[in-house]
C-alpha cells in the first residue's frame, strides 16, 4: 500500500511545487533582471571634442522649439502693425549688460536697444503710445527675452521716452534706417 500511495503523492504534483523560499529566491531573481533591463541604455553618440550630455540634449530641445506655439495674445502684439510698416507692442529698459550682442561694450548712456530680429545698427524710432513721446535708438543687442516684449531700450532712451518710473510702455516702433543684414 506504500508504493500505491506514494505514487498518488506523486500524481497530485506536491513535490513539484516550489518551496516558499524557493519562490522568493525566483522572485528576486526575476526582479533584479527587470531592474537591470530598466537601468541599461546605450550612452549619447558623441561627436567632436567635449560633447558632453548636454550636447546629446540639444535635438529634443531644437524640435520643441521649433514646433512652440506662441499665444494667440502674444503673437497679436508682436504682429500688430499699423498700414505703414509700424509694429506696435510692450517695450522695457534695462540698465546694464556689460557685453552686447554685436560685441561692443554696452553704454547705459547711449540711445540704443535690443530687438529680436532687426539686424545691428537698425535705426528704430519707438513712440510711447500713451504720451506721444519719442526717441530714434541703435540696435546692438539681442532681446528682449521677457514674453509679450518687443524691444528694450537703454535707460538713457526709457528716460527720453519718459518709462523709467513704470518700467514698461506700449510703444510703437518704425524702422528709420534699415542696416545691411550680413553684418
Amino acid at each position: 500500500m506504500s508504493i500505491i500511495s506514494s505514487s498518488l503523492r506523486a500524481g497530485t504534483g506536491a513535490e513539484r511545487r516550489p518551496s516558499g523560499l524557493r519562490m522568493v529566491r525566483l522572485f528576486a531573481a526575476a526582479l533584479t533582471a527587470a531592474t537591470l533591463a530598466a537601468c541599461a541604455q546605450q550612452p549619447p553618440v558623441m561627436t567632436g571634442t567635449g560633447a558632453g550630455r548636454q550636447a546629446a540634449l540639444q535635438p529634443a530641445r531644437k524640435m520643441f522649439a521649433r514646433h512652440h506655439r506662441i499665444p494667440a495674445a502674444e503673437r497679436a502684439t508682436r504682429e500688430a502693425s499699423d498700414g505703414n510698416g509700424g509694429t506696435y507692442g510692450v517695450a522695457s529698459f534695462y540698465s546694464y549688460d556689460p557685453h552686447t550682442a554685436s560685441g561692443e561694450k554696452f553704454n547705459a548712456q547711449e540711445l540704443t536697444a535690443a530687438h529680436r530680429t532687426l539686424p545691428f545698427g537698425t535705426r528704430l524710432r519707438v513712440t510711447d503710445v500713451a504720451t506721444g513721446r519719442s526717441v530714434t535708438v541703435r540696435v546692438n543687442d539681442r532681446g528682449p527675452f521677457v514674453r509679450g516684449r518687443v524691444v528694450d531700450v537703454s535707460r538713457s532712451a526709457a528716460q527720453t521716452l519718459g518709462i523709467t518710473g513704470k518700467g514698461v510702455a506700449k510703444v510703437k516702433l518704425d524702422v528709420v534706417e534699415s542696416a545691411d543684414a550680413s553684418k
